[in-house]
């Protein structure tokens, strides 16, 4: 039986039984938290007031990072958007399941978070951007299938009064893109607050990703500057009012005090507009292409503002959200996140573990939203469906490619902190090496390579093994 196939039956189980995973783990009278997910695309670190932005507008992301927990060196797990979606999903580098760029899709052998959660008698609920495979009936790796009971959902990123997908029917919306989302939450929200089960709640917004294109009431505050910036910082804006209206939502109902709200985004910054954190932009392993913004909230566990230094990364969601809620994934296939709540709980001094990083030479796959929501919705008017395999994705699961396991292409990184060795192997194999100390030169500008051979040389036979392993998962070995 497969790991899905099996945690289908033990969350139908759980349900029938009136009580989850992390009921019988903890007791059935300790509330298991309500959980939701912000993630924008395409936000660098510095694209905040709160870390030292002068122009931007922010003032929702600026109270939360005052009063909730404030991380100064969370990284995106890969450099570019559909790949850390998929590690925020399974706790995974995404080159394990063949996510290498944007427009890949999860493997449906991957098990979710919110199919986890579902063990453990959540309600799950995905908003806004997927980017991890289709929104389509019949698809083995829309959100349905990746354990959302409820969906309304873009294949990729979306501009402002969007076509999306209700669990595969195209539906025209009218309203700010960010806001859209928002709001679809919250009606998730109202309907599932007072019920027996705790929620997870993703919600992926599409903001600031190109093209930008603000409202005139985001604009007013940048009267002033250029077309470009103005309404990049405009759509950041815009995404600030509408995740201020969410957490407003979530006092509003009462359940503040017992809800897990994590933002984050999902690569660095943009070239030209953003501020990023480091060297570099979106699209690169240097700081600014991994280090984003990121806060969390939840007064139950965490009452006072605190703020850390220490590494982490989009991986290490999932293990997090299943340490709180109780759950364990049966034949869990090698994670690369690490649970935090030693350090939620103030227990943690150091991350125990390195980070690793692997941008693959593999293309990215186009993934048109417009244009394919649009097709669908006629098609739709007309009662057929489109079936065009680059859309339905049916062959998702299919492992196609056996990869060398002596040759790891294209870039990686290995993040101990707080040093970084870079391993950049070229289109012949050879393989060129940088050191830096991120923490004295996040601008990755003096390479300490010669300096420290022995440190260096110790940090690449770490990465060599990790890519190894990333490979034999990349092969399909981690599926029973």
């Amino acid at each position: 039986m497969r790991r899905r196939e099996f945690l289908g039956l033990l969350a139908a189980g759980a349900q029938a039984a009136g009580l989850g995973v992390f009921a019988r783990c903890a007791g059935a009278a300790e509330r298991r938290p309500n959980v939701i997910l912000c993630m924008a695309d395409d936000q660098g670190w510095g694209d905040m007031a709160y870390n030292g932005h002068a122009v931007l507008e922010t003032p929702h992301f600026d109270a939360m990072a005052a009063e909730a927990f404030r991380f100064d060196r969370f990284y995106a797990a890969a450099p570019v958007c559909s790949p850390t979606r998929a590690s925020v999903m399974t706790g995974r580098t995404p080159n394990r399941m063949g996510c290498f760029k944007w427009g890949h899709s999860l493997r449906p052998q991957e098990i979710t978070v919110a199919e986890a959660l579902k063990t453990a008698g959540y309600v799950t609920g995905h908003f806004g951007k997927w980017h991890l495979g289709s929104v389509q009936h019949g698809s083995p790796v829309n959100p349905g299938a990746s354990g959302f009971d409820e969906w309304l959902s873009a294949p990729n990123y979306y501009d402002n009064d969007p076509i999306l997908s209700r669990e595969g029917r195209a539906v025209q919306l009218q309203g700010e893109s960010s806001m859209v989302a928002a709001d679809a939450a919250i009606a998730f929200m109202r309907k599932h607050a007072d019920g027996a089960s705790p929620f997870l709640a993703v919600v992926w917004f599409g903001s600031p990703h190109k093209p930008h294109q603000a409202l005139d009431r985001e604009l007013e505050p940048y009267a002033g500057q250029e077309k470009e910036f103005a309404h990049f910082y405009g759509e950041i804006t815009g995404m600030d009012r509408a995740f201020g209206k969410l957490r407003q939502e979530i006092a509003s109902l009462g359940i503040r005090e017992n809800t897990i709200l994590w933002y984050c985004s999902d690569n660095g910054g943009l070239p030209k507009v953003s501020r990023t954190g480091g060297r570099g932009n979106k699209g690169q392993l240097y700081e600014g292409g991994l280090r984003v913004p990121a806060l969390l909230e939840w007064p139950a566990r965490l009452p006072e503002h605190r703020a850390t230094s220490i590494p982490c990364v989009t991986s290490d969601i999932y293990p997090t959200l299943l340490e709180i809620a109780g759950v364990a994934v049966p034949h869990q296939p090698p994670l690369d996140g690490i649970s935090l709540v030693p350090l939620i709980d103030g227990a943690m001094d150091a991350r125990p573990k390195p980070i690793g990083f692997w941008d693959h030479p593999t293309a990215g796959i186009l993934t048109p939203t417009d244009t394919w929501m649009a097709e669908l919705l006629e098609a739709q008017r007309e009662e057929k469906e489109i079936t065009d395999p680059a859309r339905v994705r049916p062959d998702a699961g299919e492992i196609k490619e056996q990869y060398p396991t002596d040759t790891f292409p294209g870039h990686s990184a290995w993040l101990d902190w707080p040093w970084k060795l870079h391993r950049i192997e070229d289109t012949n194999g050879a393989v060129t090496c940088e050191l830096y100390d991120v923490n004295q030169d996040p601008a990755e500008s003096a390479n300490l390579l010669a300096e420290n051979p022995a440190r260096a040389e110790g940090m690449l036979a770490q990465l060599n093994a990790w890519l190894a392993s990333v490979v034999n998962s990349l092969n399909g070995n981690d599926y029973p």
